[in-house]
């Protein structure tokens, strides 16, 4: 079998995600065959370094032989059961330990299948939370510009990068939408600290004027990533946890891509030492092996849907493959992984070999940042430097990098002009350099003036 034959039979059946599918007239296709660690394997026998850890997901290499067993092991003894008045021992080992790892406070776990469901879950256990407290009123959302919390049309409604949600602006309710504290945006000297502090003054006036009539606030804490990978500092989390609390707001913090170790810590919330009202993990919960996500919760919230059926109080939302325990059993090893070895330091070590591989694009004249927190690396192209001219988004600058990386043997799937390393924490030094070689090699050929 090669990747030709693969993709005349692909093309002729599927249609791909976040893909104009036009482009596959003359943009490979990759079929892959096998996984392992970094690398990604076609039929061609050419291999891959997964740059992107597959969008977000995979933590600890592709085919990890611990997870492996894990899954293989549950598969032998229970593939599914329903979750509705039924349970299984990896789902309830799996929220106890959660429940451990994550902030104080957060007691009660809600399953789904994806982030997006993960994301709808807190909102609507929100509404619902204030709707049998009596709150009716409470019926809005605060959301940061450029953020992106998923593509189910309430997820959508609350996110705002705009060549996702912009087609279908019709069909969704309208959110509060506050300026983000994306630090790209900061003056000439300004710290990330003080640029945070200064753009918070948008959401206490946000909050002041409309805090009867929302609900919760939900933001990506630290790193707006499917927004350019823009970036922020922890005190803005700071605040905004003081000024929910004062306003009578919820706090949904949105870490299905930043947590599992993504930027330093195992969840970003704690750089800010706060502890949200809604906590939606997805992604790299099973090491990138199989659909899983969590909504974590307090117990009042809880509380305030425990009651006698007639009360009509219930959370009623279900998915059908709800706590699946093959994802399960996947994300018991993700979490004994990190228990055993060592894995936040090591990732520190990791994420200074990146910044340092990458360093001299700084100076590069048509890129206008390099910026990093913990295993997330972004570098942002751009048509003039001085005057942080953008490069039209129609000249596609970043897939010209994209196409040179697959030459070269590396996954490196842009967003817009902006090149960026999330691999599995696995990677090794030898590998970071190839990527910064393939990467430097790459915006020299996109920022070409012919």
């Amino acid at each position: 079998m090669s990747n030709s034959a693969l993709m005349q039979r692909d093309l002729k059946v599927l249609w791909h995600p976040c893909t104009q599918m036009k482009d596959h007239e003359t943009l490979p296709l990759i079929p892959i065959r096998r996984g392992e660690g970094v690398w990604l394997e076609d039929f061609d026998g050419k291999r891959y370094i997964d740059a992107i850890s597959s969008w977000w997901v995979n933590l600890f290499g592709h085919a990890n032989p611990r997870i492996n067993a894990a899954v293989k092991a549950q598969l032998d003894t229970l593939e599914h059961v329903l979750l509705a008045g039924f349970s299984h021992e990896p789902a309830i080992r799996l929220t106890e330990q959660l429940v451990q790892l994550t902030p104080a406070g957060l007691e009660r776990c809600f399953f789904a299948d994806n982030g997006s469901s993960a994301v709808e879950v807190a909102l609507k256990m929100s509404f619902h939370y204030w709707r049998n407290r009596g709150r009716s009123k409470k019926t809005r959302f605060i959301t940061l510009t450029n953020s992106y919390h998923g593509e189910t049309l309430a997820t959508l409604a609350v996110g705002d990068v705009a060549l996702y949600k912009e087609t279908y602006e019709p069909l969704l309710m309208k959110a509060i939408t506050v300026p983000s504290p994306d630090c790209f945006l900061r003056e000439e000297g300004e710290s990330w600290a003080d640029h945070s502090r200064k753009m918070f003054a948008h959401m206490e006036r946000a909050l002041a004027e409309n805090a009867d009539e929302v609900c919760a606030v939900i933001v990506e804490p630290l790193v707006q990533c499917a927004g350019n990978m823009r970036m922020f500092h922890p005190l803005y989390l700071e605040l905004l946890r003081d000024a929910c609390d004062r306003y009578g707001v919820h706090l949904i913090a949105d870490e299905i891509a930043v947590g599992f170790g993504r930027t330093g810590t195992l969840f970003a919330c704690e750089q800010a030492g706060i502890s949200p009202d809604f906590m939606c993990l997805s992604k790299g919960l099973t090491g990138g092996y199989l659909p899983l996500s969590l909504t974590l919760t307090h117990e009042l919230i809880y509380q305030a849907f425990y009651d006698d059926y007639e009360k009509l109080t219930a959370f009623l939302h279900s998915h059908s493959y709800t706590g699946n325990p093959l994802g399960c059993a996947a994300a018991l090893a993700t979490l004994e992984i990190f228990a055993s070895d060592n894995v936040i330091e090591r990732n520190r070590t990791t994420a200074r070999q990146m910044g340092e591989a990458v360093t001299h694009l700084e100076q590069h004249p048509h890129v206008a940042e390099v910026r990093q927190t913990g295993m997330i690396l972004a570098i942002e192209m751009i048509q003039d430097k001085a005057s942080r001219t953008p490069y039209p988004w129609q000249e596609r600058r970043g897939l010209r990098v994209y196409r040179h990386a697959l030459e070269k043997g590396a996954l490196l799937r842009p967003l817009g002009n902006v090149i960026y390393f999330m691999p599995p924490y696995v990677i090794e030094e030898e590998q970071i350099r190839q990527l910064a070689l393939i990467a430097t090699e790459g915006i020299e050929l996109a920022t070409r003036t012919d």
